[in-house]
């Protein structure tokens, strides 16, 4: 056995990310962004038996900017994705980035015990995994 430290999805997943309400409409919520360096909003359960979704900034362009759509007339829910594929926070970044290989993503929620605790992108993995570059969260 080699004496390797593994580096985690928690070393390495950016822990601030905007949690918003599905309902509210896009320019809402990208009003209460606050984390724009994520790229992303999570979209909370509306109930213990939901799932989580999620919103990229590449949603919002392709499906209403792009799409000459209204943000004030468009809901978060019409767009984003939902159920979400999620990673767990002791997952190895090694396997997390052949995950994100295997379905397409680019960057992924990071659940403990069913709640959002971060978001891991490639980004995090390389820079913060790979290479231990010191970023701030």
């Amino acid at each position: 056995m080699s004496g390797k430290k593994i580096t985690r999805v928690r070393d390495v997943m950016k822990s601030n990310f905007d949690l918003v309400d599905g309902r509210l409409t896009v320019m809402d919520a990208l009003k209460k962004m606050k984390h724009v360096e994520t790229k992303s909003l999570i979209v909370d359960k509306r109930h213990e038996n939901d799932e989580y979704g999620m919103l990229l900034l590449s949603d919002v362009a392709k499906k209403v900017l792009a799409m000459d759509r209204s943000p004030e007339r468009i809901n978060v829910y019409e767009i984003m994705s939902k159920p979400v594929l999620a990673v767990d926070s002791g997952m190895d970044i090694r396997y997390c980035a052949r995950y994100f290989e295997r379905f397409g993503l680019t960057r992924a929620p990071v659940i403990d015990d069913g709640k959002v605790v971060g978001i891991v992108s490639y980004t995090d993995m390389v820079l913060k995994g790979l290479v231990k570059f010191d970023l701030e969260d």
